[in-house]
């Protein structure tokens, strides 16, 4: 039996996010579908995914893995999945990978990428991938805010309810802004997130480059885990996985020990 790795980009505006869910399309239902169809397996499933993506959020850089007894040659993966596979999802990479290799376990970062338009009008070509924001903000606000994140702290207060993660301590790695006018990029990177993380982030430093939220209630966000310290939740579209950096061997993080199977949901 094989193991295959398989790197993903799709356009999440149509799915009801990536896992498999009883009540809307997902992502993992039709990577699945095209899976069985390409390796005549009825039963095939992915085994895990990098993230799972909530309704609406993008990728670029999804990883899945599968066992297969599939004999197809390792450069013919992607196109022959995309053959099967709506024109919002595309199979980018594929890569034979170490028997035990899980595309979760194994995951050292994951980056997210929460992109602005900051416009005085809506750019309907930008509806999908960005959130508009009318007013004007003080960026270099924004990353001075941004800056109390970086390091291990206990992110209670950017966690939506709904997550079953054990212990809400992370640890971001990076965390930059980057103007590319009209855009505004917010990307982060960590060893985990916890549900809705990125999008309570972008929503926290949004407000503070906003002037509706001061660095000292930030810093209180962190210090207390009070939800309310933090800004809201921002919409989903416009949130991307843009990467996931893999070592040579499982690489768990501290907090993965503690946390249960499912704990790391979308940001």
């Amino acid at each position: 039996m094989r193991t295959i790795k398989l790197i993903l980009a799709y356009d999440g505006t149509a799915y009801a996010g990536f896992q498999r869910q009883p009540n809307g399309i997902t992502i993992q239902q039709r990577l699945e579908e095209a899976l069985r169809a390409v390796t005549g397996e009825p039963d095939l499933r992915i085994g895990a995914a990098a993230g799972r993506t909530d309704a609406g959020v993008h990728a670029r850089g999804q990883v899945v893995h599968l066992r297969t007894y599939a004999t197809i040659p390792i450069d013919r993966w992607p196109a022959a999945l995309n053959g099967h596979l709506p024109d919002d999802i595309a199979v980018i990479g594929a890569e034979e990978a170490p028997p035990d290799f899980h595309a979760r376990y194994w995951a050292r970062e994951k980056r997210y990428r929460y992109t602005f338009c900051l416009s005085p009008y809506r750019l309907p070509m930008a509806r999908l991938y960005s959130y508009h924001w009318h007013r004007p903000v003080d960026v270099d606000a924004m990353r001075r805010a941004a800056a109390l994140l970086v390091g291990r702290h206990d992110f209670a207060a950017f966690r939506a309810t709904g997550g079953s993660a054990r212990t809400t301590v992370r640890t971001i790695t990076r965390l930059t802004l980057t103007e590319e006018p009209p855009f505004l990029h917010l990307d982060v990177t960590a060893d985990g997130f916890l549900y809705n993380m990125v999008r309570i982030i972008a929503g926290t430093l949004l407000e503070v480059g906003a002037g509706r939220r001061s660095l000292d209630r930030v810093a209180q966000a962190l210090r207390h885990g009070r939800r309310e310290d933090a800004g809201r939740t921002l919409p989903p579209h416009g949130l991307c996985l843009e990467e996931v950096v893999y070592g040579d061997g499982p690489s768990i993080p501290p907090w993965a020990a503690e946390a249960a199977p499912d704990a790391d949901l979308e940001p």
